[in-house]
Order: structure tokens, then sequence, then C-alpha cells
């Protein structure tokens, strides 16, 4: 696939098969993941990939959170946190490295991590998968971070949601440039 083609034909994909992946396609994005650019050459992002079981664990993590949180819940209202990891059959958490030197400084680490999740979208596209990169509270929650091996005060980037498409999105041309930009010359 040439570049510009996966640039602008990449989209997000939130509806895959449940189809396993094979582990060397796998082992392509996380590749393409760590091509990223990052400065003093530090690698400061961290994938935790989640297949099978890790995904069902991960999915009683965040219903034991939901529940510190909301300890009236009904059984039955943990069903929906329990079920989020499931909604493809590989998750890339997508965390990064608080800085260890003086001279680096968290938002280069955090930009590079984000640069390595686009890489990865963009490797996905190229082999025809599906993905979309999510955040919010999962992100910020003590617990899944625990879980996932990352201490409280490290970031998590995202969640990176892969699988075979279930469908071929309709394709869009997305806003330009030309609002965002001022040229000085």
């Amino acid at each position: 696939m040439e570049l510009f083609d996966a640039i602008h034909g990449r989209q997000t994909i939130s509806k895959v098969k449940p189809d396993a992946l094979p582990r060397d396609m796998i082992e392509k994005l996380l590749s393409a993941g760590a091509q990223a650019p990052n400065h003093h050459k530090v690698r400061p992002w961290r994938f935790v990939v989640l297949t099978g079981d890790g995904r069902k664990k991960l999915g009683d993590v965040m219903a034991a959170s939901f529940l510190d949180r909301n300890p009236v819940t009904p059984p039955e209202g943990l069903d929906k946190p329990r079920a989020l990891p499931l909604r493809a059959p590989v998750v890339i958490a997508v965390g990064v490295d608080k800085p260890a030197d003086s001279k680096i400084i968290e938002i280069e680490n955090i930009s590079a991590a984000s640069a390595a999740c686009q890489n990865i979208l963009l490797a996905a596209h190229a082999l025809g998968l599906g993905a979309i990169w999510r955040t919010g509270e999962w992100a910020r929650d003590a617990k899944v971070k625990e879980f996932l091996g990352f201490t409280a005060d490290q970031n998590i980037i995202g969640f990176i949601y892969v699988g075979h498409p279930e469908v071929t999105p309709e394709p869009y041309t997305r806003a330009g440039f030309e609002d965002r930009v001022t040229w000085v010359e």
C-alpha cells in the first residue's frame, strides 16, 4: 500500500470479527509501532497485548473497578464493563514511561507513544485489518493500570482494538488542513 493512500484511506473500524489473529501479524503491528520517532531514542512506549482469556481477565478487572466506584450496581450491571475488552480479538494497551533523565520532558514521551499508536493503526490498515484507538476512563483507572503492569503515575495512551473488519466502511473525505494552518513567510 502506498504511504499517502494509507494515511488518507485509514478509517476507524469499531466492528470486527471475533476471529483470532496470528501472532506474526500482531508482531508486525508492534514492530510498526516501535518505529515511531522519539526524542533521545528512549523508546518510551510499552505495549501490553491481550488476546484470548487475557481480554476476559481485563474485563473482570474493569468490572471490579466499576463496582468499587458504583457499589450498588446489580450483577447484571457489570456485564457491560466486563465485555468491553471482548469487542475485538486483540487489544493492545499502549502505555508510556515516565522520563528517567532530567533532559527528557514528559510530553516528548507521550508524543512518541502517540506516534507509535498511529503507526500501529496505519500498519493495521495496510494489512487489511480494522482498528480503533480508544481512551476514556479505563486509560486512567488505577486497577486497570495495575493489572497491565503500569504504575499509578504512568499514562496509558490508549487501547487499540484490532481484528478483521466485520464490514467495509463507506469511504469518506476528512476535513483538510486549510482552517488549521497559519503561514509565516
